[in-house]
Formats: C-alpha cells, structure tokens, sequence
C-alpha cells in the first residue's frame, strides 16, 4: 500500500511508509512502537475501508517528545491600563511511520500460557478485617409545631390619610 490514513488524538493523517510527522502528544515512550487506529488504505487500487480492513494495521515508532512553537498571547483593553501577556507551547510527539499493511501479529502461545498460569495461581489472601460499623443516617429531629407569630410591627407608624 502507498498510503493510509491514521487517526490520533481524534485528528487524521494521511501518512507514506518513512515518514516522519508531528501529532499531539500520545501516552508512549519514546523509542516504542505502537498501532495508531486505521482509518483507510490506498494507493494501490481501490481504498479499503471498514470492513476491508481487517488483519490491517499500521505501525508507528515514537521518535521523540518535543515543545511546539511559542504563541505569545496579548489583550488589551484601551484607555484603563489593562494588558496581558500570556505564552503557550503545544506538547507534541514526533513519530515515524515504520510499516503500512502490515498484518496484525497474533498472540504468541507462551504469553497465553503465561496469562493463563497466572490466572491460575491463587491470589495472597489476607486475613478478613473487621469491616467498620454502617453510619447512621442522621435523622431530622422533630420539634413540636410552635403556633405562628404575628407579623413584625414596623418601625415607623404609617400616615393616616384624611378622608
């Protein structure tokens, strides 16, 4: 294949075999490889997609973890004294596209055999400690009901008003 389309970070690239590129950062050490998820194949013919792409998978070595470049962000308010300046620098991972097409590389037999003896060997117990008592829910303490109060007398005496 020629080319594929990956998708990191919820963004998409289209990538060549060799090429190197910056994406946001992704959880892998540096040197590692990992399978970024397979969006399209082509090059070759028709594109595969969906379906088409099964056993498929593309493969990405992390180069190395870098700083984008600064953005220096500046606001200004005129005539009240009111100026910010704010930088940012994007954390970015270089990446190198190692193979494109690649089938999937199926578990080997030895790490389900050692999967599964560690399944199987059982877990340290430790002793039951005593689990501490529920909480109680609080509970609204009922006063009796007091009979309503008459309404507050105001502070200054209301004008008659001649009739």
């Amino acid at each position: 294949m020629s080319y594929a389309v990956i998708s990191i970070g919820n963004k998409q690239y289209r990538v060549r075999e060799g090429q190197r590129l910056l994406v946001d950062r992704v959880p892998h050490d540096e040197g590692k490889t990992f399978h970024p998820h397979l969006v399209m194949l082509g090059g070759n013919g028709d594109p595969k997609l969906g379906s088409d792409l099964e056993g498929q998978q593309v493969t990405v070595k992390v180069a190395e973890h870098v700083l984008g470049e600064k953005v220096v962000i500046g606001k200004h308010r005129r005539r009240t004294g009111y100026k910010r300046r704010r930088g940012f620098r994007a954390h970015l991972t270089r990446i190198e596209v190692q193979s494109i097409g690649g089938a999937r590389a199926a578990r080997s037999t030895t790490a389900k055999k050692e999967t599964a003896a560690a399944d199987a060997e059982p877990a340290e117990t430790k002793p039951a400690e005593a689990e501490p008592a529920a909480r109680k829910t609080a509970t609204r303490k009922t006063t009796p009901t007091a009979e309503k109060k008459a309404p507050a007398r105001r502070a200054t005496p209301r004008k008659k008003t001649e009739e």
